[in-house]
């Protein structure tokens, strides 16, 4: 168990991504990494060690227990199965009877069903996750559980896999000391009962969590500083000229000494000047304490291969089956596709409605067949539904998007390949064309009056089929490799611009250039385009022949020369194998105490106010020899109170148990049963208080204590729920769109653009 410490920037994050055999492959990497002994080519080292980043990635619809299942699922049980066998067989020969309990708990962990593992309960047992299992785990954009609860999952996600080897980083940011404390606790007894390897980073650690820990190591500008047994650690520094105070923490210690200007106040040798210890001089020293010389001796001895047993290093790429995997990738498409259901009845909406517009401005009674420019009229007809099928497939680079990070994360991981992925996208997606077109074609066919032969009917909902298939599978490709919403969004405007001037509409094939032509033959609308208007110009309805001096063609084989489509039927198989903002409304705030006097007029509150804060001006003017410093920036200080602050949100009205029936979370419809009646579930329970100017508040309280919730209903940024209580600023109400002027507010998630400088993202904001 060891804890890896180093100031920001020192290389923690690139140490971890090395050892556990996730670098950039484009990265120029010298030395060698081996685990027992094997070096990383020998085995799988993302199936062996898990990685567990300081990001938290994850797909904000999924629940807790849905995405630790699911994490489960995929990385399958391991090697605990042939642990068991293999324990099963020495208990035997030694003729040991074990423990009921444990034995049932082991069989079920090594052996249990994929679809709900005992692990899995276990773990959010352990990181304190089982009061918000059934919670949405949320996003930037959608509310689901805190900051730490979805630090918690980051970690989880990887602890329900079966690897021994940990490196965790930063897993306690957005934590407080007593969560931290006891999931590191966890992780000790997990380390130490199976016999794992965990390298933890943490940037702060408590004295209590600190000292869980057996080993430590020390990094600073890339350097190991001191790496060994905690014990020592201050014994190391002594050696060098430095000590710890006594009421100092010692991970605060260890990392401000190799800091140059924090390292002067622990100099101990106060008979010899003080002068900057250098990271180098430290490694050096470090070399000749015997840590490092009994260390180095170690690393000296090769390992003795034959003590490997074979289950300790995973040699297959993914922990189940292909079946298995893509049963599990099913399940999750089908859940994403139900939580995102308002999508999929929109685009079915949005098709409604443009149907009807078609349908009346082609009007059967009003489309003749007597002339060419009949057959023009109806090609326009069919243009638009191709149009409007390829346009439906738009929505898939947003949610593609959505979706990708969390992809490559667990592609990356192994849990599966990425077809895996791919296919149940594509598959489960049939239906939802299937529906989509039949709606089309069923508002619009008959009523426009295409050929009423029902073949041509089947032929038409075959091409539009197949047309909504592509345009999905194209606008899936197009947001995989633009990876970003506005790049995939350009991407599919100017593919789409390109497929509607080439695909032999706007433009008919005999008038595109000589040197664009290659662009004609290779845009699917193109072959869409020419299947559905041959369809429809060779059938029985448009088979009135025309006599001209040189030809007796029919209607139909006119109309399609006239616009240059092809005038014979071709069977052509094309498939793509292609792996609106609103403004939020504020929350009302129901004043019930409205803190006015008997005329109405608002009643000031006068706070007290700090003596540092009225004598800015006084000491700016007064300065020696008359000599100004410094400067005095405009500023009008505020004071802010609030008096009984009650925030609620309407109860779930169902439970998700229903879906589930194995998961335990709470119905609220059997609670209404056993007496409890309210419809509100209430985050703030009357909450008062006041910041006044000159004075540093610390809003303190444990993960998931409600201080997110406080400071968003006080900043306004809460869409949602009910506030009853008074906000009053300087004595006055609270006015959310004059607040918003006055007031910052840096919240928990970070949210920049990522294609400009720090300094470009500075300027812009002054």
């Amino acid at each position: 168990m060891t804890l890896l410490l180093g100031l920001p920037s020192s290389g923690k994050t690139t140490l971890l991504l090395a050892l556990s055999g996730k670098l950039d492959p484009s990265l120029k990497v010298s030395g060698k990494v081996s685990y027992n002994g094997h070096e990383m080519n020998e085995f799988v080292p993302q199936r062996t060690a898990a990685y567990i980043s300081q990001h938290d990635v994850h797909i904000g619809e999924m629940t807790v227990r849905e995405t630790l299942t699911f994490s489960a699922r995929c990385q399958g049980v391991g090697s605990r199965y042939d642990l068991l066998s293999e324990l099963s067989r020495r208990e035997k020969e030694a003729k040991i009877k074990p423990d009921v309990d444990i034995d049932v708990y082991m069989k079920a962990t090594a052996t249990g069903g994929h679809e709900a593992s005992l692990v899995t309960d276990y773990v959010l047992k352990i990181l304190g996750l089982d009061i918000c299992a059934d919670t949405i785990v949320g996003n930037e954009m959608l509310r689901g559980i805190s900051g730490g609860q979805r630090k918690r999952v980051t970690t989880g996600e990887m602890l329900v896999g079966p690897t021994n080897a940990l490196f965790m980083d930063e897993i306690s940011t957005g934590l407080d000391s007593s969560t931290t404390f006891q999931i590191v606790n966890s992780l000790k007894q997990y380390v130490h009962i199976l016999n794992g390897t965990a390298l933890i980073s943490l940037l702060q650690p408590a004295p209590e969590t600190y000292e869980l820990f057996d080993d430590i190591v020390l990094i600073s500008d890339g350097e190991i500083v001191y790496q060994g047994p905690r014990e020592h650690v201050l014994d190391f520094f002594e050696y060098v000229g430095f000590k710890c105070p006594e009421r100092k923490a010692v991970a605060d210690f260890l990392q401000e000494v190799t800091s140059k200007k924090d390292q002067e106040q622990y100099w101990a040798r106060k008979e010899q000047p003080y002068r900057f210890i250098t990271i180098t001089e430290f490694v050096e020293a470090f070399q000749s304490f015997h840590v490092g010389r009994r260390m180095g001796d170690e690393l000296a001895t090769p390992f003795d291969k034959s003590l490997n047993h074979p289950a300790a290093l995973t040699t297959n790429k993914y922990g189940i089956s292909k079946k298995e995997l893509l049963k599990a990738n099913f399940s999750r498409e089908y859940l994403l596709m139900k939580r995102n259901s308002f999508v999929y009845i929109f685009k079915l909406f949005q098709l409604t409605l443009v149907a009807i517009i078609e349908m009346t401005l082609f009007l059967r009674t009003k489309m003749h067949r007597e002339s060419v420019y009949d057959g023009i009229v109806y090609s326009g007809a069919l243009f638009l539904s191709v149009v409007m099928i390829m346009f439906n497939g738009m929505a898939e680079i947003s949610m593609t998007i959505a979706k990708l990070p969390v992809y490559y994360k667990q592609r990356d991981n192994l849990f599966y390949p990425p077809w895996a992925c791919a296919i149940p996208n594509w598959i489960l997606k049939i239906p939802l064309s299937l529906l989509e077109v039949a709606d089309w074609i069923i508002l619009t066919y008959y009523v426009i009056g295409y050929d009423p032969n029902v073949c041509r009917f089947l032929k038409q909902y075959l091409v539009l089929f197949l047309t909504s298939q592509m345009a999905s599978s194209l606008f899936r490709a197009i947001a995989a490799i633009g990876r970003n919403l506005i790049v995939a969004n350009t991407f599919g405007s100017v593919a789409l611009l390109a497929f509607f001037v080439l695909g032999g509409f706007v433009l008919s094939r005999k008038d595109i250039n000589d040197g664009w032509i290659w662009g004609f033959w290779i845009s699917p609308m193109m072959y869409a385009q020419n299947a559905i208007m041959v369809n429809e110009f060779l059938g029985d309805s448009w088979n009135k022949v025309m006599f001209t001096p040189n030809s007796n063609k029919t209607l139909g084989v006119r109309s399609l020369e006239a616009r240059g489509f092809f005038t014979k039927a071709y069977c052509h198989v094309y498939v793509f194998s292609f792996g609106a903002a609103f403004e939020k409304q504020q929350a009302t705030i129901i004043d019930e105490s409205e803190g006015k006097t008997s005329n109405g007029i608002a009643q000031e509150v006068q706070l007290p106010r700090i003596e540092s804060s009225t004598r800015v001006s006084t000491s700016s003017n007064s300065s020696n020899n008359g000599k100004k410093k410094g400067m005095v920036l405009p500023f009008e200080p505020h004071s802010i109170t609030f008096d009984q602050i009650v925030y609620s949100v309407d109860m779930p009205q169902y439970s998700s148990s229903k879906n589930n029936p194995k998961s335990s979370n709470f119905n609220w419809q059997e609670m209404k049963n056993q007496g409890v009646v309210e419809d509100r579930l209430v985050l703030l329970k009357g909450v008062s208080g006041a910041f006044r100017p000159g004075v540093l508040t610390a809003l303190m309280g444990v993960s998931e204590a409600g201080k997110t919730t406080l400071m968003d209903v006080l900043a306004g940024r809460k869409t949602s729920g009910y506030i009853d209580g008074s906000i009053k600023i300087s004595g006055y109400s609270k006015k959310q769109e004059t607040f918003a002027r006055i007031s910052g507010y840096c919240e928990q998630t970070d949210i920049h653009s990522p294609h400009v400088t720090v300094y470009e993202s500075l300027l812009y904001s002054a």
